[in-house]
């Protein structure tokens, strides 16, 4: 999947491909087609840079319900031609996703879209998942035979089938079929479980990689030869060393991290940070200066696990450093450094932004630090982040940093967070936002009352408004 082309924060369109609460916000305003059009080409074009794991389509049931929204346009997007050439779940999960919000909030016409997909669409899976968690048993059980027929009745049709049982997020309907009164769909249903079962057992009776009695230089020959197959095994092998490694097989491992292959050298390098070696610090540094770009990675990473007060301060000299193993010194300040550290930590954040830009991975950690240490004249730079990032995981970790350093937090941008597409960020939001805005109380109570709303942030809800407040 290609990466999404995220509009400017300041427009409609930019502002609901982040799920910033200003979206739902400004679209509601805004004239109804213009709020529809932006929704739509945001739920039939992903905008997120990682689609696993952050959450949009909660946000966007939302803004359907409140604009009364079409779905027309869903459907013309689910059964167009382009659903039998590309078969990638990212291009439909969003808005099977967003449609199962719909249904569980008793759109009618979403539940029908998402069983007509389930019968007859690529990604029927996505669309079988959602319908386990809100249809009923007579929806479900109309769906057996068409799904059944996905699969021929051949040896490779029932192992398709054995391991699309196996591999079900949601089991409720095959549990479902298993029981099904037409034979002919219990029996192929429970057969795909039983082998399904079978082969789950087969392949953790075959275990791959090291074996008990195994020597140093094989651990090390066994991650180079993962790193040539593109395989980056260095961290399991790092464990195995762990059990393999003797005290009189120091000198080995040391050497393999100072010119060992690369393979060898990340796997030495891992294993001697997380011993807490003394010559760990020394190596990292050499790994850094003369190692190719895998080993530098690996030994930054290895650096940054390191939990000891000499890591700290290695951290505070390196901190100034403008390669990698500078960035991960700030990294480390962040996380483990005190108070006399904010002005490392401040200075890596502003130069993250200016030379990475808002979306900088090097972020997530930096923004946390800057929260953890209270870093007060940190906040223009958390703002900047806020409006500006893609990340809507990053933007809810800027959230909480402003919480802790921003004193106009509470009347600013926790009012708009009650309406953010991440639940911990309504959670912050619930905590903060200052309830002398009438917006403010009237989403509280929305949000009490939710049943799609997740527990851990109608009780920050609860916390601040009285039982009598969330009744509707």
């Amino acid at each position: 999947m290609f990466d999404p082309v995220i509009a400017p924060s300041g427009t409609l369109l930019g502002l609901l491909q982040r799920g910033r609460g200003d979206g739902t916000l400004h679209a509601l305003t805004a004239p109804r087609a213009e709020a529809l059009a932006a929704l739509n080409h945001c739920v039939l074009r992903d905008p997120r840079h990682d689609w696993q794991v952050e959450n949009r389509s909660l946000y966007y049931a939302r803004l359907y319900l409140d604009l009364n929204g079409e779905l027309d346009e869903v459907e013309a997007h689910l059964f167009g031609a382009e659903d039998v050439l590309d078969s990638d779940e990212s291009r439909t999960g969003l808005a099977l996703a967003v449609l199962g919000h719909l249904a569980s909030y008793g759109r009618r016409d979403a539940l029908e879209l998402l069983r007509r997909y389930a019968a007859h669409g690529s990604n029927w899976a996505w669309a079988l998942d959602e319908l386990a968690l809100r249809d009923d048993d007579a929806g479900l059980r109309a769906l057996a035979a068409p799904v059944l027929a996905r699969f021929p009745a051949d040896p490779e049709g029932e192992a398709e089938l054995a391991a699309a049982v196996r591999d079900a997020f949601e089991p409720r309907p095959w549990r479902l079929w298993a029981e099904d009164p037409r034979e002919s769909v219990a029996t192929r249903v429970r057969a795909a479980h039983e082998a399904g079962s079978f082969d789950r057992w087969q392949r953790q009776m075959r275990p791959t990689g090291p074996r008990p009695g195994w020597s140093v230089s094989a651990v090390f020959e066994w991650a180079q030869q993962g790193l040539e197959r593109g395989a980056a095994l260095h961290v399991p092998a790092a464990r195995c060393l762990t059990a393999v490694a003797g005290p009189d097989d120091r000198a080995e491992i040391v050497r393999a991290a100072k010119d060992g292959s690369d393979g060898a050298r990340c796997t030495a390098l891992r294993y001697l940070a997380d011993g807490g070696d003394p010559d760990a610090l020394d190596l990292i540094e050499g790994a850094v200066a003369t190692g190719s770009t895998v080993v530098v990675d690996a030994a930054v990473d290895a650096f940054e696990r390191m939990r000891s007060l000499a890591a700290v301060d290695r951290a505070r000299g390196w901190a100034r450093r403008p390669d990698p193993l500078g960035a991960a010194a700030g990294r480390v300040l962040a996380c483990r450094g005190g108070v006399r550290d904010r002005d490392l930590v401040l200075t890596a954040l502003r130069e993250a932004v200016r030379g990475e830009g808002p979306d900088a991975p090097t972020l997530w950690t930096l923004v946390d630090g800057t929260g953890r240490l209270g870093i007060a004249c940190a906040a223009p730079v958390l703002r900047h982040v806020y409006r500006e990032t893609a990340s809507s995981h990053l933007r809810g970790r800027a959230a909480r940093a402003l919480a802790a350093t921003d004193p106009s937090f509470a009347t600013g941008f926790a009012v708009e967070c009650l309406w953010d597409c991440e639940e911990t960020t309504r959670e912050i939001a619930a905590r903060h936002a200052e309830t002398g805005d009438a917006r403010v109380v009237e989403r509280l109570r929305r949000l009490a009352a939710d049943p799609a709303e997740e527990a851990e942030v109608q009780t920050a809800v609860r916390s601040r408004i009285g039982p009598e407040e969330t009744a509707v």
